[in-house]
């Protein structure tokens, strides 16, 4: 590796630990969990994607979707059912890339994309402002202006720092220069510590204390597979945008086996389950973070802080990391998809609104999936009113229809009302040529179609059918000669 490589890489890992830190720490309290959950989840998942998956520069740790999936089954059962939950979900994530199913991500189009880039910026965002509370009451007076005005200051940092120099990551330059400014002033501002103390030793191996049974599994499942669901899909999507940022290419199925492996290590050591995360990605890929070093240098990060570390951790100002957090969140928006509103088709536009609001109200995976309904549905809609049949009156007195489009669920009423057996002559051809069968319903359409011109007494016959369309139909038992 080139120094310019290993240094840059190493910086973008240390900042993108310090972006780690309270992201990490919040999740876990947000699922009632102790915060050295968080940070050994981060830790282990972080380093191990980073080493063995299949996208370098891309960052994972104890993610907020996986967060608010697990709240209701701690609460109900407990920690030692959760770290259980996270073992079967990785194994659930492992056998998703082992059968190459990551491949499955290209079904989700680019309006949907969109969406989901969208709804998690506006979440990073909204997630900041939680940092402007004091309890559950917002600040006010001069601890609100002197939080405001620390923020402001970071970001103006991260803004301008470029246009001097990239020779290091401006998210590092702000974080330190804040925390520097509030070291020497004396000025009273929230710091990670206030949030929580991070001091711990070593994680220990330790299988979940829980009775291994069918009714165990009964519990954990739900969750687990939800668990599974949400977190590949958060990483391929995390997948495709780093590819797009960094224009090389990833490996999903990679990806799915090492974020499955990671998650079984993190529950064997007490760790929370986790994912890509989208902002902690975008901090290290800004902060010229490509390779796999960049990753494991913020993963062992994370532990050195546990460690050896937190008196000096605790004290970075939490406006510093909320100001980054929230440069990040304007870098993730998608600001080009409001600019083409008006230029793409209306189905287009709604589905990337609808997937930004559901994604920011309930969660990615029932974003995404409605998203990708919407699409398929509108999808279907076009192909369907794309059928037709040119008609033409042969010398000998019969009829032939050339077939355009492709026959499926959603066109075989277009397709059927092209034809008029009453008043067609006695022998009439259908010309298949560019005609795609797709399903069964095209099966049954083209049976029907039969059966009608045979009902009228007429003589039906079909040529030029791809091969693939005479093995659907041979297969369905549907004479096509």
């Amino acid at each position: 590796m080139k120094p310019i490589r290993l240094r840059a890489d190493v910086l973008a890992g240390l900042t993108t630990s310090f972006a780690l830190l309270p992201e990490c720490i919040a999740f876990a309290l947000v699922a009632h969990l102790n915060p050295l959950m968080g940070l050994y989840g981060a830790f282990i998942i972080c380093t191990l994607t980073a080493l063995f998956g299949g996208r370098p520069g891309m960052v994972s740790g104890a993610a907020g979707s996986m967060a608010v999936v697990i709240v209701a089954l701690v609460v109900q059962h407990g920690v030692q059912y959760l770290l259980a939950t996270v073992l079967l979900g990785g194994l659930i994530m492992m056998a998703f890339g082992l059968l190459r199913l990551g491949k499955l991500v290209r079904m989700v189009p680019h309006p949907v994309m969109l969406g989901f880039v969208n709804g998690l910026a506006i979440i990073i965002a909204l997630a900041q402002l939680e940092h402007f509370k004091s309890g559950e009451q917002w600040l006010s007076g001069t601890p609100l202006y002197l939080m405001t005005g620390l923020v402001l200051l970071t970001m103006a940092i991260v803004y301008i720092l470029p246009r001097l120099t990239r020779a290091v990551p401006p998210a590092l330059v702000a974080i330190l220069g804040v925390g520097l400014l509030v070291y020497l002033f004396g000025l009273p501002t929230r710091t990670l510590g206030d949030m929580a103390h991070i001091a711990g030793g070593l994680p220990k191996f330790a299988l979940p204390d829980i009775p291994w049974n069918l009714d165990t599994l009964r519990i954990i499942a739900p969750y687990a597979i939800l668990m599974a669901l949400v977190g590949l899909l958060e990483t391929l999507l995390t997948l495709n945008l780093t590819d797009e940022i960094t224009e090389t290419r990833g490996y999903p199925d990679r990806e799915c086996v090492a974020l499955g492996a990671a998650n079984v290590v993190s529950g064997a050591f007490g760790g929370m389950g986790g994912c890509a995360m989208i902002g902690q990605t975008v901090i290290n890929l800004s902060s010229g973070g490509r390779g796999r070093l960049s990753g494991v240098v913020a993963g062992v990060l994370i532990l050195l802080f546990i460690l050896f570390l937190s008196p000096l951790i605790e004290r970075i100002p939490l406006a510093a990391l909320v100001g980054v957090m929230f440069v990040v969140s304007q870098q993730t928006f998608a600001w080009a998809s409001l600019r083409v509103l008006n230029k793409v088709p209306l189905n287009d536009v709604l589905v990337i609104i609808a997937v930004t609001t559901i994604t920011v109200f309930t969660d990615l995976a029932t974003a995404v999936l409605c998203g990708i309904i919407i699409a398929a549905l509108n999808f279907a809609w076009q192909q369907a009113r794309e059928l037709y049949a040119d008609e033409h009156l042969e010398a000998d007195g019969s009829k032939l229809y050339r077939l355009h489009g492709t026959l499926f669920f959603a066109s075989t009423t277009p397709f059927l009302n092209q034809f008029d057996p009453s008043s067609d002559p006695q022998r009439v051809t259908l010309d298949c040529r560019h005609l795609s069968f797709v399903d069964y319903s095209a099966i049954a359409a083209l049976k029907t179609l039969r059966e009608r011109y045979a009902k009228a007494g007429k003589q039906l016959q079909v040529f030029h059918l791809s091969e693939r369309c005479k093995k659907l139909l041979k297969r369905a038992g549907v004479d096509h000669d």
